[in-house]
């Protein structure tokens, strides 16, 4: 199985505001945080998985999937996405997810923890796997078919596994996902690596503290969670997310749980007691007070307002 199918409650409440976490879990065998597999195996090796019934929940890992034939409908925060051939479907960590049947949609999909990327070449991919950027990504005609054989030939190492030592079948494994990747980050509406204006720029240490957000926003709130986390101060942590966002740490993790309610609000049209729960809120008041704060509205009123935007 890809994932551990034991369903880890963030917000430890039952109803439509528990969203399971799944970790990265591969077949036995699979070594060093990737696989690799198609659409249509996936499914026929998994057909009790989420999809059956759909139903919402979230990854520690990134997937990445590569439409060759037909078409993959995916939510990604709570957006349906149709995901037409040529095109690629990126499911970040921390992303809320929720399958749909795969019908006639066929190609490669891969699956990798973040770490599987050599430092140096996460530095260059950050743009792209960074949790903004596009769910969809539509490559530049020119780089269509390089990245379609890429990504098969990506498949046939994974599958070749036992046919060379290990550790070169993994170097080839890391090397192929790599080059894609970097091939991939050349898609329109990925900005490129080094234009990000000064005060945006991501240190190691500030995007480790983002990777932890996305996972943890729901149950940890206080800056001094994720020092504990990272292993690091309070006062060290404080300073990469200002040298980097010019904001506080603890302005960093309200403005990503504000966004949560916007898109649980305004887009999955959840009630606000079921969002409070799912954001930890012991009690919907302080929920109501956290709400009216930052936006100036209640609620219901925000909700009001971001389902006539479309937000």
């Amino acid at each position: 199985m890809m994932v551990d199918k034991r369903h880890l409650s963030l917000s430890g409440q039952a109803g439509p505001a528990t969203v399971p976490l799944y970790g990265f879990q591969p077949p036995v065998g699979t070594p060093y945080g990737l696989e690799v597999n198609t659409i249509e195996d996936f499914f026929v090796q998994h057909d009790d998985w989420p999809w059956n019934p759909p139903r919402p929940g979230r990854a520690t890992f990134h997937y990445l999937i590569a439409v060759t034939e037909g078409e993959l409908r995916h939510d990604v925060d709570h957006v349906t996405r149709t995901v037409a051939p040529g095109q690629w479907l990126w499911v970040r960590p921390g992303h809320t997810l929720c399958w749909h049947p795969p019908g006639s949609a066929r190609g490669p999909f891969i699956l990798f923890e973040p770490d599987v990327l050599r430092p140096d070449i996460a530095r260059l991919l950050a743009p792209l796997t960074a949790h903004d950027a596009p769910a969809v990504l539509s490559p530049h005609a020119g780089d269509s078919a390089w990245l379609q054989q890429s990504a098969f030939q990506l498949l046939d190492e994974h599958r070749a596994l036992g046919r060379r030592p290990l550790d070169i079948h993994h170097a080839l494994r890391r090397s192929l996902l790599e080059s894609l990747l970097l091939r991939l980050a050349n898609a329109p509406g990925i900005a490129p690596t080094g234009t990000a204006t000064t005060g945006t720029s991501r240190t190691d240490r500030y995007g480790r503290f983002l990777d932890a957000l996305e996972l943890h926003f729901r149950e940890l709130y206080h800056a001094a969670d994720y020092a504990e986390l990272l292993g690091c101060s309070v006062r060290t942590l404080s300073r990469a997310a200002r040298d980097a966002t010019g904001k506080g740490v603890r302005e960093l993790i309200d403005e990503r749980r504000l966004l949560e309610a916007r898109r649980l609000l305004g887009g999955a049209r959840w009630e606000a007691r079921a969002v409070a729960a799912h954001l930890g809120f012991t009690d919907p008041a302080n929920f109501g007070r956290f709400v009216r704060d930052r936006t100036g509205l209640a609620p219901a009123a925000f909700a009001a307002r971001e389902a006539r935007t479309g937000a």
